[in-house]
């Protein structure tokens, strides 16, 4: 039976359980009835969630309906009209230490090459140079870039330029990691690679993680939870409870939980697309 829960009780529902899981009530993101007005367009509209302290939440939803604005408003990068976000019982009024983002297009500088741009983030905090020097190749070992720390994004295929911008995401030790969409622009493949390193990785080290993808593949996958918005302005329709332990491996692709998990999800997103097209008819 698929467990979720919607509206309301979304704040509360829990976690696939896995070594390491946070107690019940350890929140390090809470979002309380958020709202971002584009003028008289409601992007989004009573958005309540919890990110819990080594918890994965992934977000999915139709195009247009908020994703990135969400993201966006956990890192401070965009205010919200109503509505809180709190990290660690902290309002966020703008960036706080603590939060890294991904970006879907890289984000790196083209003028820096791989060791600056994984360092950007360190130096921006005032670390030390010992300090650079030493956690920089670290990271960039962490990611597969070793040998390339002298190379400038133009030298890299897209793959090896979203490692560097997670690297730089990692080497400021956050404990709230935003993902958006970080490997849509790359090749299947390389994808797949990616979202598996990006898993040990994070087993590694787990931390809160909120991951918005088109994919519902990469957010079952991913994802501890997986966040539905629907409707227009959007708000969270469902919340599903993957229940698929760590650690997980491309086996993880084929069992029966993650297949109920994939079509429930694919369910709630195709009511939309078949609604739209009865009022077209």
């Amino acid at each position: 039976m698929m467990r979720s829960s919607s509206g309301a009780d979304a704040a509360s529902s829990g976690s696939g359980e896995h070594p390491g899981s946070p107690r019940a009530g350890d929140a390090r993101v809470s979002i309380a009835g958020a709202a971002v007005r584009y003028g008289d367009l409601t992007v989004f509209d009573g958005i309540d969630l919890t990110i819990k302290d080594r918890e994965i939440v992934s977000i999915v939803g139709p195009s247009g309906c908020g994703k990135t604005t969400l993201l966006r408003a956990v890192d401070g990068l965009t205010r919200l009209d109503s509505g809180t976000v709190t990290i660690d019982g902290k309002a966020v009024t703008g960036p706080t230490p603590g939060v890294s983002m991904v970006f879907q297009h890289f984000g790196l500088f083209p003028w820096k090459s791989v060791f600056n741009n994984v360092a950007y983030g360190l130096k921006l905090q005032g670390a030390p140079k010992e300090q650079i020097a030493e956690a920089v190749p670290k990271y960039i070992n962490m990611v597969g870039l070793s040998g390339f720390e002298k190379s400038y994004p133009h030298q890299l295929s897209g793959g090896m330029q979203q490692r560097a911008g997670l690297a730089r995401a990692l080497a400021v030790q956050p404990q709230v990691l935003l993902m958006d969409e970080p490997f849509s622009a790359i090749d299947a493949q390389t994808r797949e690679i990616l979202q598996f390193e990006l898993l040990r990785i994070w087993e590694s080290r787990p931390i809160a993680m909120l991951f918005v993808t088109h994919s519902i593949d990469e957010a079952v996958l991913m994802g501890d939870r997986v966040v539905v918005l629907k409707g227009r302005p959007s708000h969270i329709h469902e919340v599903i409870d993957v229940g698929i332990p760590h650690p997980r491996t491309r086996e993880t692709l084929s069992t029966t939980r993650f297949q109920e998990v994939k079509a429930h999800v694919w369910d709630l997103l195709m009511q939309d697309v078949i609604e739209a097209e009865r009022h077209v008819g």
